[in-house]
């Protein structure tokens, strides 16, 4: 560009096309009248900052045009990379020269351009530039700082070409539930202009291995599918049809999609490799199956009309099932996406991750399809010999008889299919058993399993010491191998904890994955727990624990519409809370009865107490729904207490333990309601609008008890929103999204898994991707299913029939899925070791271990804080002294207004130990007090003394005493020790004279 001005001109020749290095620049000028040249560098930063460098000057005679050749001196720190000696700098956007015919007017300061020309140059990024060769002597500072690990360790921001989506195992149940990943642009402007110029040429290739159970039940299921912002499938999307062939879809420019179905079929219970290339509009499946030593390959190349569009930063990508889809029955393994290139590895190169070696899959498999046939001969021919037996026992003719001992040897004896091993001893008599009890009929091998878990219990709950575990564990695994699920995922805690054999991660992890795959609530709760803290051994993947959270999550909504037996309501019992142990009820406890006597006497409370212990199996009572809506039918019609008429509504309303009666519940339903009972109100806009459709009435009314902070009002609105039924408004996701989270800020479980989904994924453009805080959303509800609450109320019951072993059985078992009151209890327990059933080792680990797990929960135990503290502060850790863990913890404890907290650290400060100040600013003393001892002493003390612990007040106070005592015998020594001479004379006089005294007033008492 160049702009003139009469006869003035400047023009840049040859301008180089990036900051080089002493380049020789040619510029042709003219002036009208005496003037300058100038010569400028205008530098942009990515900070926004521009910055203009003077590089020449020289003066300009009026005449023809000239050319003047100028060594071109750009800033190092613009053409060279940093070394040490030449500065590193900001990054550079852009670069410009400028050449001007510059006039003065009436000072330096101020100059008018009459012409000028400018150049673009395009800076290179730093690490591309050259070195400087520097013809100089360094100082010996310089040579030192470029020997810095700052300076060595300098190199180039790490980018994914390469992204591993998936790195370890995941048990997939066949249902809507999968792993959710996105991608983001590249940092690198380079690989990020690559990516872009690719959206609509794709060259890339995903990679991922599965191995299927069983084929799918509807038309096709999820393999791996991208969704973009619009909720349609993008570019790849991978299906399994229910023949088991794979489809492959991709989308175009025009929105419109492509798909094929691969000729070939996937294997059940093989691991195989699925690979899809992208090259422009061709598209390569294959397929490598490994089968022992056996390698299966197939391949089919495919063009697509259309051009094929790949953005894979926008939407998000799933392995397995989703929100439109149901997932592969099975299990997935490592995938991996090479963005921007095609993997170098040929077929023939494919080797089975290590991850998939380590868990081992195929050989558990393969030993319990083993166990599985010779149980399936076992069971064979007993129900054989039983029906035999059955039919000696009817009448038959004297032919039959005479056939039948003729057939028969006349003498017992065993066949040779009756030959078992000792370790299957248990499990062929079994076997046997149940073939006789069922006369003949055939007996399944999961009734086997069953059987074999329940002498496994059997065994366990006569057990004293962990040494029965050993002899009682191939039960459990043999169990498990038929399919009993509660088996597989004990041999798995077992496993994991040491408890009584020896630590495997490995194992548990395959056994945890076995049974999550049969959609076991608590192996779902486990794989969960072990992703999301990368504990043992397991590859910590958020995504992968969200995937397992969500599915117990909502699997927890319907198993709570749908109560039974097997569940029982989660409540977080603390075994040192004396008050709520002491709360601990049955049916036939003096609690219970003086509720039910009360009930009888009218009071409501009493019945509404009763009923919800029975219904939800609270508080140590068994559940039983029957019993429940009698005393629900009782507090409602005789008492017309309105929370008993709104859960008989309910009831009624849905059918528990009663027949549905819908008119009648609304009945009660509107009593309810016409007493104020906020529930109740909310319950009746749902019949509106589920039985009516009446959306006005509905939303009239949830409006009324959103306003007073329900928390079922706040969803169903937000469910309007969402599914575009709220009057006179569009379908609004992120409305919902508001209401959701209202809901979820009030307890609503739902609420909450509905908050997280929407945070896994985020809205485009309103609500960004926020996955850690949606992970604690799917947890917190995950914890409450009542499959959770039935193992801690077996180990809460055993803990008060004095069965310790049981119980920390139990709450290992609960501990293990994460669970912080149950990891509190086990350390407990451990601690205790009643009657030594613990090794002292063990113990000791076990102690630790736990009480670690719990001080990392959201909001842990005090006392866990302070027995941490205590074991930091003794060395049973690493056999040494940690003073300043300890201190941490007891600040902890401290700031939760723990009153032990407060003391043990001022007795840490009396032992002679400097608290750090941070410990103290976070505790609100100021730094003042590390001067005085006596004063820090006397305020930690002093709020010891003032909490609210009525029992902490004595100790407290003499521990106080003692400071004042000490600091008035340290600043008034020597008139002590002239008040001790003193003393020791009159002591004899004052003790007779005292003892008269008090003599007196015991006989003027009496």
């Amino acid at each position: 560009m160049q702009v003139v001005l009469g006869l003035d001109s400047v023009t840049l020749l040859n301008p180089p096309e990036e900051p080089l290095p002493d380049y020789d620049l040619e510029i042709l000028y003219s002036c009208d009248q005496s003037a300058t040249v100038q010569l400028d560098c205008v530098v942009c930063f990515d900070t926004g900052i521009t910055s203009t460098l003077l590089l020449r000057q020289w003066s300009c005679v009026p005449g023809d045009p000239k050319i003047r050749i100028l060594k071109l001196n750009l800033p190092d720190w613009l053409v060279y990379q940093a070394d040490g000696i030449v500065p590193d700098s900001q990054w550079v956007l852009s670069c410009i020269l400028r050449a001007s015919v510059r006039y003065s007017e009436f000072d330096d300061t101020e100059r008018s351009s009459a012409a000028q020309d400018v150049a673009t140059l395009q800076p290179k990024p730093p690490f591309s530039r050259p070195v400087k060769q520097h013809q100089l002597c360094f100082a010996w500072s310089t040579l030192m700082l470029q020997l810095t690990q700052q300076f060595l360790k300098k190199q180039c921001p790490l980018e994914q070409e390469t992204v591993h989506l998936l790195s370890s195992v995941y048990a997939s149940t066949g249902e809507n539930f999968g792993i959710i990943k996105t991608l983001h642009s590249y940092n690198s402007e380079v690989l990020e202009y690559l990516r872009l110029k690719s959206i609509s040429f794709p060259w890339c290739m995903f990679s991922i291995w599965i191995f299927v159970n069983r084929y799918c039940q509807n038309n096709m299921c999820g393999v791996f599918h991208h969704i973009d912002t619009r909720n349609n499938y993008a570019t790849p999307t991978l299906f399994l049809t229910n023949s088991g062939q794979i489809h492959v879809q991709t989308s175009g420019e025009s929105e419109e999609s492509s798909a094929f179905l691969s000729p070939f079929k996937v294997p059940l219970s093989e691991w195989c490799q699925i690979s899809v290339m992208l090259q422009g509009r061709t598209v390569t499946l294959s397929m490598i199956c490994m089968d022992k030593e056996q390698r299966l390959v197939h391949s089919i190349e495919n063009m697509i009309r259309q051009t094929v569009r790949l953005d894979d930063t926008e939407g998000y990508f799933v392995i397995g099932g989703g929100k439109y889809i149901r997932g592969v029955e099975g299990y997935f393994g490592p995938l991996v996406y090479h963005r921007n290139r095609i993997s170098p590895h040929s077929t023939t190169e494919v080797v089975i991750p290590d991850v998939i070696k380590i868990v081992n899959l195929t050989g558990w498999l393969q030993t319990c399809q083993e166990f599985s046939l010779q149980m399936n001969l076992k069971i064979s021919g007993y129900s054989l010999k039983a029906k035999q037996s059955t039919e000696s026992d009817s009448c038959f003719d004297a032919f039959h008889k005479w056939m039948v001992k003729d057939r028969l040897p006349s003498k017992s004896q065993c066949e040779v299919w009756e030959a078992t091993v000792p370790h299957r001893r248990h499990a062929a008599k079994l076997a046997k058993l149940l073939a006789f009890k069922h006369r003949g009929k055939r007996v399944s091998l999961p009734a086997v399993g069953r059987a074999l878990y329940s002498l496994s219990l059997h065994k366990l709950g006569r057990a004293s010491s962990t040494e029965v575990i050993s002899r009682i564990f191939p039960l459990l695994l043999q169990a498990g191998c038929l399919a009993d699920n509660r088996a597989l995922h004990m041999s798995s805690v077992l496993y994991s904890t040491e408890m009584g054999v020896r630590k495997q991660p490995n194992k548990a992890w395959l056994l945890a994955l076995l049974a999550a795959q049969k959609d076991d609530r608590l192996a779902l709760l486990h794989l969960g727990h072990l992703h999301y803290q990368g504990l043992h051994g397991v590859p910590a993947d958020p995504d992968v624990a969200y995937a397992y959270y969500a599915n117990i999550a909502k699997q927890t909504i319907s198993d709570r519409v749908n109560p039974s037996p097997q569940q029982t309501f989660v409540e977080a019992v603390y075994l040192n809370n004396e008050e709520v142990l002491n709360l601990q009820t049955n049916e036939d406890h003096h609690i219970f009865q003086w509720l039910r006597l009360q009930a009888r006497s009218g009071a409501a409370e009493a019945e509404q107490a009763i009923a919800q212990m029975l219904f939800w199996g609270q508080q140590g009572v068994s559940p039983n729904i029957q019993k429940a809506v009698r005393h629900y039918e009782r507090g409602a019609v005789q008492w017309k207490d309105p929370e008993s008429m709104y859960n008989y509504g309910i009831t009624l309303l849905q059918g528990h333990g009663v027949e549905k009666d819908i008119p009648k519940a609304l009945i009660f339903l509107k009593k309810a309601k016409d007493q104020g009972f906020v529930p109740a109100i909310n319950a009746l806009a749902w019949y509106y609008e589920q039985f009516e459709q009446d959306y006005v009435q509905a939303v009239q009314m949830w409006e009324q008890a959103d306003l007073l902070e329900s928390s079922d009002a706040a969803l169903n609105l937000g469910i309007m929103y969402s599914q575009g039924l709220y009057p006179g408004q569009a379908a609004d996701q992120y409305m919902a999204y508001k209401y959701y989270l209202k809901s979820a800020e009030r307890g609503h479980i739902r609420g909450a898994i509905l908050v997280a989904d929407i945070w896994n994924t985020g809205i485009p453009r309103l609500v960004n991707r926020r996955p850690s805080d949606a992970i604690l959303w799917v947890k917190w509800a995950a914890e409450h299913n009542g499959y959770l609450g039935s193992i801690l109320r077996r180990a809460l019951d055993s803990y008060l029939k004095s069965d310790t072993f049981s119980s920390l059985l139990y709450y290992m078992m609960a501990a293990e899925l994460g669970y912080a009151a149950a990891q509190f209890n086990v350390a407990y327990l451990c601690e205790q070791n009643t009657g030594g059933f613990l090794d002292p080792a063990f113990a000791s680990r076990c102690m630790w271990r736990y009480y670690n797990l719990t001080i990392q929960s959201q909001h842990p135990d005090t006392y866990a804080l302070i027995r941490m503290g205590d074991l930091w502060y003794e060395g049973q850790i690493d056999g040494q002294k940690d003073l300043f863990s300890a201190a941490e913890m007891y600040k902890l404890a401290a700031q939760r207004n723990e009153p032990q907290g407060w003391y043990n650290l001022g007795l840490l400060a009396e032992e002679g130990y400097r608290l750090p100040l941070s410990v103290l600013i976070e505790l609100g003393l100021s730094e003042l007090y590390l001067a005085d001892k006596t004063v820090l002493l006397s305020a930690l003390y002093k709020r010891c003394r003032d909490t609210e612990d009525t029992d902490s007040y004595l100790p407290c106070s003499l521990a106080l005493f003692n400071v004042y005592i000490q600091s008035f015998q340290k600043d008034y020594s020597a008139a002590i020790k002239y008040s001790t001479a003193i003393a020791v004379i009159a002591a004899p006089a004052i003790f007779l004279f005292i003892l008269g005294v008090l003599r007196r007033r015991v006989l003027s008492l009496n």
